[in-house]
Order: C-alpha cells, then structure tokens, then sequence
C-alpha cells in the first residue's frame, strides 16, 4: 500500500530551471525523512538532497547551492527545486521515504538537460 510518485521531469535547456514534485501515501509521511536521488547512465545511484521529518536538510556538493530541498506535510509531498541546470545533471530522479531503518522508493523520473 506504500506509494511513492515522481513527477515534474522534462527537457531543459542548461541554465533552466525544473521542479520536481514527489507524493506519498501509504505511510505516515510526517514521521518520515525523505530524500531525492539521481542516476545517470553508467553511474551508480546517489542521495542528492534530504529533509529529515524536523526539516534538516543537507546536499551533495554537486548540487549544493542550485537545488532546494522541502516537504509539505500537509499534502504528503516533497519537492525538489532544480536551479542553474548543467549537463551533467541530466539523471533519472527518485523519490525516497526512509523511517525506522527502512526505505520506499518511487519509481523515477526523467531529466534531461541539454541545449
């Protein structure tokens, strides 16, 4: 019953901008840290940014500075504003919610930056 949706992925040019949107249900998604990852072709996964249920957040220095992390709790959703787009960004972005020791993940979505 646990779900978890990405949306907002697109095409844009580098120097654009993207939000990226991520709806949960499921879970008691207030008691939940969630985290944004990205995995481009030939790389491994990687935690870009995460919000803990306080609203601590924290980044990869690869991003630091150009994305922002926050969360809604009122409508169970966590969001990823993307600034300063670079080709290098270009990944497919997963959604995830990690709580007592366990994590659920969304199924992705594409981002492609390029000119």
């Amino acid at each position: 019953q646990v779900q978890i949706v990405e949306s907002g992925g697109g095409l844009v040019q580098p120097g654009g901008s993207l939000r990226l949107s991520c709806a949960a249900s499921g879970i008691r998604f207030s008691r939940y840290a969630m985290g944004w990852h990205r995995q481009a072709p030939g790389k491994q996964r990687e935690l870009i940014a995460s919000i803990t249920s306080g609203g601590k957040t924290d980044y990869a220095d690869s991003v630091k500075g150009r994305f922002t992390i926050s969360r809604d709790n009122a409508k169970n959703s966590v969001y990823l504003q993307m600034n300063s787009l670079k080709l290098e960004d270009t990944a497919v972005y997963y959604c995830s919610a990690t709580a007592w020791g366990s994590t659920s993940w969304g199924q992705g979505t594409q981002v492609t930056v390029s000119s």
